[in-house]
């Protein structure tokens, strides 16, 4: 398997990233299913692993740092987790502010069973708090030792630039990755979040390259569909009745007969398309059962060649995302009418 550089990080990571969010009971995996996988894809080649502390509510950070220190791997993977969303009723145990980082880190480090987390990345921006706080306490756990580098998810292409601002401005740590949607229905990044990454040299590790199971073949025109296990999670992105779940449906289907004119499963064209962006480090793959990963370990070797791109582009063209729901994150403005509206 070939490494990529981490952005500017000096860290060599693999072009497939082995996700957490299916490892615990929200993927209903318990500790012996989690540690088959893990082992498998450290064999296949795989060095990074992200996770979060809200999978499975702490459970995936638990298993996966059980299985490293059993086996004595923590040295040979780059380790990633998030912090931001709820871990209690208490509404001061979740967002980007120092109170909170500062006792989060702590418990991903005793989860994780680890001294260091290579990669801590914020899950989501947190509009109620200044980027400064958040980058003062990050800077303060680099410069304690406790994480090595730290990262975003999911941030539009204008606070990444911002958090770049202040952070030059304050003398701050830089946000070294930013781990957006992207997949062959969702192509927004490339409008701005790559062009922006690829100009501060950052790391790129995509989250939902097969679009949430929409790339995985089960979803055909003409078969019963199958009931996702995100759904509840994020209902505008399975929900049939809306007319952009149907048009995806309907772009699946072509994207499913191209990979076969092109000798391939949908599973190895839709992680294929995914890294061969030259702003992409890595894909996540979020595999809940070992035949999961095995049919996605396959697509860190496909090379697509441009007369697939460009079918592809004839298909999705750069920089649409068929259903904004796929985005990830809304900005507060687009969705409480009251921020872009006067008072009358």
């Amino acid at each position: 398997m070939d490494y990529r550089l981490l952005g500017r990080t000096g860290i060599k990571v693999s072009p497939l990233c082995l996700g957490g969010m299916m490892l615990g009971w929200w993927g209903d995996n318990d500790y012996a299913t989690t540690e088959k996988l893990v082992l498998r894809a450290i064999d296949a080649g795989i060095n990074l692993i992200d996770t979060a502390d809200a999978y499975s509510h702490g459970q995936s950070e638990e298993f996966i740092g059980e299985c490293l220190a059993r086996h004595g791997l923590r040295d040979r993977v780059v380790l990633a987790t998030k912090v931001h969303h709820p871990m209690g009723d208490d509404p001061n145990q979740a967002g980007n502010g120092r109170r909170w980082i500062t006792r989060a880190v702590e418990d991903s480090l005793r989860r994780l069973r680890t001294d260091w987390i290579d990669l801590y990345q914020l899950h989501r921006p947190d509009p109620a708090v200044d980027i400064d706080e958040t980058l003062g306490v990050l800077t303060d756990l680099v410069r304690a030792g406790k994480v090595r580098h730290i990262g975003t998810s999911t941030f539009p292409a204008y606070q990444i630039a911002e958090a770049r601002r202040v952070a030059e401005q304050r003398g701050r740590e830089r946000f070294a990755t930013e781990q957006p949607p992207y997949s062959l229905l969702a192509r927004g990044i490339e409008a701005d979040v790559l062009p922006l990454c690829q100009e501060y040299g950052m790391g790129v590790l995509v989250w939902s390259p097969l679009a949430g199971g929409w790339l995985t073949g089960r979803y055909r025109v003409g078969v019963e569909l199958p009931v996702s296990r995100r759904a509840p999670l994020v209902p505008g992105r399975y929900d049939m009745s809306l007319p952009e779940n149907q048009r995806k449906l309907e772009l699946t289907e072509r994207f499913a007969k191209l990979a076969e004119e092109a000798g391939l499963t949908l599973i190895e064209l839709a992680l294929a398309f995914a890294i061969r962006h030259p702003g992409v480090t890595s894909a996540i793959i979020g595999p809940r059962t070992m035949e999961h990963l095995e049919s996605q370990l396959g697509a860190a070797d496909v090379r697509l060649t441009d007369d697939v791109l460009d079918r592809i582009d004839e298909i999705v063209p750069p920089g649409v995302t068929v259903n904004p729901a796929d985005a990830g994150y809304q900005p507060p403005a687009l969705v409480d009418p009251a921020l872009r509206r006067r008072p009358s």
